[in-house]
This record gives C-alpha cells, structure tokens and sequence, in this order.
C-alpha cells in the first residue's frame, strides 16, 4: 500500500488502521505526515510501536523524537527495546531527563515506581499563594504534569500536603501555601502493584496519586491515563487465559505463527490428557453402561451442565477478585453462595431433564422402558449433583491458585470444564447405581 493524503482525517484513519498495516507499510505512512501531524501519531502509539518506529529512523532523527516523550513514556520505549539498545538511546537524552529515565527503569514495569512520570507541579510550605501562583505558571510552561494540584514538600521532599489550584486562587496572596493545604492525602507506595493502583482510581474520583518511598519522600505522580493502559492489558491478559491460553505479548494480528501455536498447544495439549481422564471414568463404569445403554444418552447432557456451571463460577469470582470485590477470606462465603446457587440451578435443569424423559415417553418419541420414571429421576439427581459440584470447584479453584501466588485467571473455563467433566461421570453413575439398582443395573 501506497501513503496516501497528509491530512487530519488521514491521521485518523491511521489510527483506526495501525494493528492492520505490516512494520514496513507502518514506517512508511509515519514517514509521509508532515512532522506535527506524525507527533500526534506518535503520541497515540504504544510504547512497542513507537519503538519500533525508532529503530527504523536515521541515528540523527532519533534523538529528536525521544526527546517529545515524558520520563515515564521514554522509560516505556526503551524497555521494549532490546538490552544492546538501551544504552544508545539512553545517551540521546539530556543528561537531567537520563537520570530520571534510568531510575524509572530501575523499577518493575508493573509497580507505581515504573508507571509514575517524575515531572509534577510542587510547592513549599511556606510560599505565599501569590508566589506559588507565579511559580506554577513557569512550572506550566516548562515541564510538570499538571492536573488539578500541586503538591507541598518540605526541604527533605517528603509529601506534608497538596493544594487544589482553586483554593490557591482563591486565596490571600499573602496567606502561605501551609495554610491552605490539605494534610490528608492519599499516596501509593512506589512498590504498589499496578492492579491495586488501578482499584484505588476505581474507588475515588481522584485524577492521580502521588507516589512515595519508604521515607515518604515524593517520587512522582500516577496519573489517570497512565493506569488506562495497565488495567487494558490485564483485562486482555485474563480473557486469554480464561479462553485456555498463555497470555499473547503482542497484538492477534501481529503476533506470528509459531508463538501463537505455542502460546495454545500447551495448554490445548493439558487440556487433551486431561479428557482422557473422561474416557477412562466411562470405562470404569463399561459394565453398568452396557446393561443400561440409555445412560449413555444422557452422558454430554450431564458434563456438559456441570462444565458450564463451572466456567460461570470460575469467571464471576475471577472478576470479582481481579476488582478487588473479594479476597482470600472470602473463601467459604464464596463457596457457600455458590453452592445455594448450584442446588438451584441444578434443580431448574433437572426439573427440565425429568419432564424431557417422561414427555418423550409419553408421546413414544424416545422409548426408554418401563423404569422410564426411575431413570428420569436418575438424571434429576444427577444434575443437581453435578451442577452444585461445577459451581463450587469453579469457585474455590481461582481462590486456590491466588493462595499458590498463581493469577486466578489461569483457572481457565476450559481447565474447569475439563476437571468437572470427570468429576460429573463419577457423580453421574454413582447417582445411577444407587437409583437403579435391581432394576436396570
């Protein structure tokens, strides 16, 4: 494809089109935009995009682009690019923003300390309004994030309060920033997690969150925009393993062949020996299956209910972790709600697979014998049986891999569906040899 139109609206569409386009169609739709309309191109890219379009540049261009970026975004870029790479593009930085990327960088990429942007409006305490007005007014032309406070650190740069700009307007400019400030603050330590920073935004109305050390000395800011991304890649990363595969690290259309065979075989593959446990229950019962054979009818009707109550399970407690709903101490309440809720579904489905049985029965669509009504009420047992059992492994599997340091979202619905289908035949000819024994068995 040919670069078409330097215009907004090719911008756009641009946008709209980058996962589609190949690195080299990318590069060359980047390097036909005038250069504020590829600013803002740039802008929009992911941190692994805008590094590829960096490797890609003369040696010269480089240094001008990299330069566009905050701290916390050129700390991004570089750590998708390769180690050999690091230290040149480190070098095209100015020697003040170098030390502020190479101590992001010294923090996890997953923790505020990684995420946070160094470059935020600050005070001191004993500034007069008017002063701290006039200071942010530089500070605004300059470099410092600004949202909607500053924020008041004393000489050591431990956090003692913020300032809403509001309140500093509407204040004497005599009065000193101390006496207008508010002490009570929330902070994240510089360790916090992403995944708790992004519940935190959930929780409060608050556009960022100062972030500080041990000591309490003001290190940066998280702010609203740097979490969006966080909490879309982990909502990816768990909708993939819940589909039963390893998480992608890169976009669908962009991630090649072989990674993505290996990112499903393994668990395709677990998931494969795990259904030979399936055929080896039916064997165990081959006895009671060849005397009965109408058992075997109901067989994909009766996993395949305890698989899907399961997966249901699996994927409300999953979210209602991953938003911080419920925890660890929540177990037996979770299992508890879940097994209430697993009698009553099964209940519902056993009542619909009872009347199946006898109104087949009844019109001679499906002749299952004069014990037609035991075997119906073999199948609503069953059910019921198999159901609770789904709802409840479902359930307390994520809480057990939380305890085990796992992410829960690796109790993928097919693992569940797979590890209550043998569970399910076992409940299933249980249930049908205690029912019909002297009768059919």
């Amino acid at each position: 494809m040919e670069p078409k139109g330097t215009t907004a609206e090719n911008v756009f569409q641009l946008q709209e089109l980058w996962s589609a386009f190949s690195d080299d169609q990318r590069f060359a739709y980047f390097s036909a935009l005038p250069r504020d309309q590829a600013e803002d191109l740039f802008f929009d890219l992911s941190s692994e995009e805008q590094a590829e379009i960096m490797r890609r540049l003369a040696p010269q261009e480089k240094r001008s682009w990299i330069r566009l970026l905050e701290p916390d975004d050129a700390a991004d870029l570089i750590q998708e690019c390769s180690k050999s790479e690091h230290h040149e593009l480190l070098n095209l930085l100015d020697i003040a923003t170098r030390n502020e990327v190479s101590a992001l960088m010294a923090y996890a990429e997953d923790v505020a300390g990684g995420l946070m942007n160094p470059h935020y409006a600050r005070l001191r305490p004993e500034l007069s309004t008017g002063e701290a007005i006039s200071y942010l007014q530089r500070q605004s032309r300059e470099q410092a994030e600004l949202i909607s406070y500053a924020y008041v650190v004393d000489v050591d740069q431990k956090l003692v309060g913020l300032v809403s700009f509001r309140d500093l307007c509407a204040a004497s400019t005599t009065q000193p920033v101390s006496a207008v400030m508010t002490t009570d603050v929330i902070t994240v330590s510089d360790q916090m997690d992403q995944e708790q920073i992004s519940h935190l935004f959930s929780e409060t109305d608050l556009m960022a969150f100062p972030v500080v050390d041990e000591q309490g000395r003001m290190k940066g800011i998280v702010t609203i925009d740097d979490i969006v991304d966080v909490v879309h890649e982990e909502a990816t990363e768990d909708i993939q393993k819940l589909g039963g595969t390893e998480a992608l690290d890169a976009p669908y259309m962009r991630t090649k062949m072989i990674p993505m065979v290996q990112k499903r075989g393994g668990w395709l593959l677990i998931l494969f020996l795990s259904e030979m446990l399936t055929a080896t229950a039916m064997g165990f019962y081959e006895k009671e299956i060849a005397r009965a054979v109408v058992l075997a009818l109901f067989v994909p009707l009766i996993i395949s209910s305890g698989g899907n109550a399961g997966s249901q399970a699996t994927t409300l407690v999953i979210r209602a972790m991953a938003l911080g709903e419920v925890n660890l101490r929540d177990i037996w309440k979770v299992a508890g709600r879940e097994l209430a809720t697993g009698i009553i579904l099964g209940c519902m489905l056993g009542i619909v697979g009872f009347l199946r049985i006898v109104v087949w029965q009844t019109f001679g669509l499906t002749p299952y014998g004069p014990h037609y009504l035991l075997i119906a009420i073999t199948i609503f047992c069953s059910l019921i049986g198999v159901v609770a059992w789904g709802t409840i492994v479902g359930a307390i599997l994520p809480f057990i891999l939380r305890a085990c340091g796992t992410d829960p979202a690796t109790a993928s619905t097919p693992f569940v569906a797979t590890l209550v289908d043998v569970t399910g035949l076992v409940i299933y000819f249980t249930t049908a040899s205690i029912m019909l024994h002297g009768t059919l068995l």
